[in-house]
């Protein structure tokens, strides 16, 4: 009797497809652990020091989910937002984060200029 050649390789595509499907899983458990890290690790320390304007801090910590025009890539747009929530929604939007936007991202004490700043994007 002759074993079947192709069995190996089926073997070893089974196998591949689960390992896919496990890391992916676990990717997302871990996404979500560095989302909440995020504000409370090293990255905000050097946002506090290196950035003090609205702009700079979109930016070094914004312009990769919100896009460089204000369009929305994973985020988003922020174009008419200002319409959409008053400036204290705004504020708490940025500081306690919602859906998933993770808070931290921008200091306590630069919000309320954040929050002016982007409510007037058009």
């Amino acid at each position: 009797m002759k074993r079947n050649p192709v069995i190996p390789y089926i073997l070893v595509m089974v196998f591949g497809i689960v390992l896919v499907f496990i890391l992916s899983f676990k990717g997302l458990g871990d996404m979500k652990e560095m989302a909440k890290d995020n504000g409370e690790g090293k990255g905000s320390e050097t946002t506090e020091v290196a950035a003090t304007k609205p702009e700079d801090i979109y930016k070094q910590t914004c312009v990769a989910c919100h896009g460089d025009q204000y369009q929305g890539v994973v985020g988003p747009t922020l174009k008419g937002v200002g319409k959409k929530y008053s400036k204290e929604e705004i504020v708490n939007i940025i500081t306690k984060g919602k859906g998933n936007m993770p808070s931290g991202l921008v200091p306590q004490e630069q919000a309320e200029a954040m929050a002016e700043w982007v409510s007037k994007i058009k």
